[in-house]
């Protein structure tokens, strides 16, 4: 079952990525191979989304697969972000993570969908 904790936990530990990834761009280095933060079901939030806690009910509903999807792009770009600065294209990940950028645009509907799902369960 859909769960209100979960998305307020999945909430601040996306939040956190842009510090995480402020320092890789920084320090040209990361504790999370690129691969491992591309793939969508191995953060906490991911696992939740991909297990058997949800029912094929909250599977079917539109909140559900707006998070999924957006959850899985915003996963792509921040592995984009940290490839970028790992391979020292620093200017190119700075305007990725910056307000116009692609990674910034990711994390606010993620974020939006995922505060529109938890208003949804009451």
């Amino acid at each position: 079952m859909a769960d209100q904790v979960e998305i307020d936990k999945a909430i601040a530990a996306h939040g956190m990525w842009k510090t995480r990834l402020r320092d890789a761009i920084e320090k040209r280095k990361i504790d999370t191979p690129a691969e491992t933060i591309r793939v969508d079901n191995q953060c906490a939030f991911g696992k939740w989304l991909y297990s058997p806690a949800l029912n094929s009910v909250d599977k079917a509903s539109e909140h559900y697969k707006t998070v999924k999807d957006l959850h899985a792009e915003f996963h792509k770009t921040a592995a984009k972000v940290v490839e970028l600065a790992l391979d020292g294209k620093r200017r190119e990940a700075e305007k990725m993570i910056g307000l116009d950028g692609e990674y910034a645009g990711i994390s606010s509907k993620l974020t939006s969908a995922m505060v529109g799902w938890k208003k949804s369960l009451g």
